[in-house]
């Protein structure tokens, strides 16, 4: 059956029997049903027609208001009402960016390992994607100087670098302070701006999170990209963009707007209604709470059931964690034997522009309660066994 034709209401697909922890999504038991419902009452009762109506440009005004005193109380810059807009959510942000701030055949450049859908949605644009690698502290900054020198020498306009510096897709791993700064030195020394991928953010479970690269840079250096995808729920398919007053005018001001208005704008009525009577810090504790325990608890798991020569991060927040097979172990070699055993996962090599990263895998552990965290360890851990005895 083709997936027009699928009668299905939600992107989740999860199989009879199989722990589904390729899936980074929450677990809908956790979203927060009744205050949306709540919120969307409040809002029709007090504004009526208008909340149905085409949304102004940069996008609802009550949640705009509350994104930047949210911004303004917890970082360490604010923004002004002109260097922000509402998006649809990171993946029409990115969308949105490189159809209106690159041209084709521009470089990209992206981290390796990368958020493997934001390359998917790179590559609808005619741009030359780049990898750079990172490691245990992040993107490797030093190593995409290099690259970047190269580049240029050869004549390629090299154009942006995508990054999620913060609770990395797929490692966990945040980049360190010292390479945030030499990364906005070395953007602005090259001429290409940075766009961060911050949707984790507000998910963090041992201290918070880094200063984000869009408060370290001058204006017009980064894009930051946020999202309430994680920190209330991926159906509004709501977020936001951080820039410079110019480059979000760019985005206001584009043909998408001026034919539909704001993006969501019934949504962020709803979502600046929930914000602004406090429904925001209550459900980003309640994640945090949840998804803290998961994470003990399959990393626990993994201590007691992978064998020796396997490895992992471990994340201080975000949805996942990332798994070092041992040598000569493939994951998608064993991935039909982890699904033949009841769990599933995303192989590392689906990050990776260039085949790299064949002995690697991500987990999610933001779907399931913890007991089925353990079983799918488990399983995980007997699949690794039988092919690496």
């Amino acid at each position: 059956m083709s997936i027009l034709d699928s009668p299905q209401t939600t992107q989740l697909q999860l199989r009879p029997g199989i722990i589904e922890l390729n899936w980074g999504q929450p677990d809908p038991e956790l979203l927060p049903k009744e205050a949306v419902s709540s919120a969307a009452a409040a809002v029709l009762a007090r504004v009526g027609g208008d909340a149905l109506s085409y949304g102004a440009a940069a996008g609802a005004g009550p949640l705009l208001a509350w994104l930047r005193a949210h911004i303004a109380q917890t970082e360490p810059q604010a923004v002004a009402a002109d260097e922000i807009a509402i998006t649809a959510g990171n993946s029409d942000a990115i969308d949105q960016v490189c159809t209106l701030f690159t041209q084709a055949g521009d470089v990209v450049l992206v981290e390796s390992p990368s958020y493997h859908l934001a390359l998917r949605i790179m590559r609808d644009h005619p741009l030359r994607l780049v990898p750079v690698a990172t490691d245990e502290h992040g993107l490797q900054v030093e190593l995409l100087a290099q690259t970047v020198h190269d580049l240029q020498r050869a004549g390629s306009n090299v154009r942006m670098l995508y990054t999620v510096p913060t609770f990395h897709n797929p490692t966990g791993v945040s980049l360190s302070a010292e390479r945030r700064l030499a990364l906005v030195q070395l953007a602005q020394q090259a001429g290409f701006f940075i766009v961060e991928d911050d949707v984790y953010r507000e998910l963090h479970y041992d201290a918070p999170a880094p200063p984000a690269l869009w408060t370290l840079a001058p204006r017009g250096t980064v894009l930051r990209l946020g999202s309430f995808a994680k920190s209330l729920a991926p159906g509004l398919r709501l977020g936001w963009i951080n820039g410079s007053a110019q480059q979000v005018r760019r985005l206001v001001d584009g043909g998408l707007r001026d034919s539909g208005g704001g993006v969501n704008h019934l949504t962020a009525m709803v979502a600046g209604e929930l914000c602004t009577t406090g429904g925001f810090e209550l459900y980003v504790q309640r994640f945090r709470n949840a998804y803290r325990e998961r994470r003990n608890a399959l990393l626990a798991a993994l201590s007691e059931q992978m064998p020796a020569g396997c490895s992992w991060q471990v994340p201080a927040g975000g949805f996942f964690v990332w798994v070092t097979l041992p040598a000569g172990l493939d994951a998608t070699a064993l991935l039909p034997h982890a699904e033949a055993a009841g769990m599933a996962f995303i192989p590392g090599a689906n990050f990776h522009l260039d085949g790299r990263g064949s002995n690697t895998l991500r987990l999610a552990f933001s779907l399931y309660p913890p007991q089925e965290l353990v079983h799918a360890a488990q399983r995980l851990g007997k699949a690794v066994r039988l092919l690496h005895a």
